[in-house]
């Protein structure tokens, strides 16, 4: 498995496809699709048959996953995008935006 610089929880941004420039919250990662499913953006349209769980059956907007390649950590300072680093402080080994040099 390769190692992913996005977890959950991060604010990305969408740099490629339908969705780019829109942002959100990562909510889930999946490794080994190296894909996230990304808050409020690609959003797809689920048709759905009634059952007890849903009985009125119909349309359903959930998000879809987008590859990792295509989003970028924002920046929490300057609010751009960022490449991230790694450091030891301590004894913890903590992430760090390369542009503002502040620990996500």
């Amino acid at each position: 498995m390769t190692k992913l610089k996005i977890k959950s929880g991060d604010i990305v941004r969408v740099i490629a496809g339908d969705h780019k420039g829109s942002e959100g919250k990562v909510v889930k990662v999946s490794r080994e699709n190296n894909k996230a499913i990304v808050e409020g953006t690609n959003m797809v349209s689920k048709h759905t048959k009634p059952s007890a769980k849903n009985p009125q059956g119909g349309i359903v907007k959930k998000e879809a996953p987008i590859h990792i390649s295509n989003l970028s950590l924002i920046d929490p300072k300057s609010k751009e995008a960022t490449k991230t680093g790694t450091r030891v402080e301590g004894d913890k080994k903590v992430r760090f935006s390369k542009k503002s040099n502040q620990v996500l």
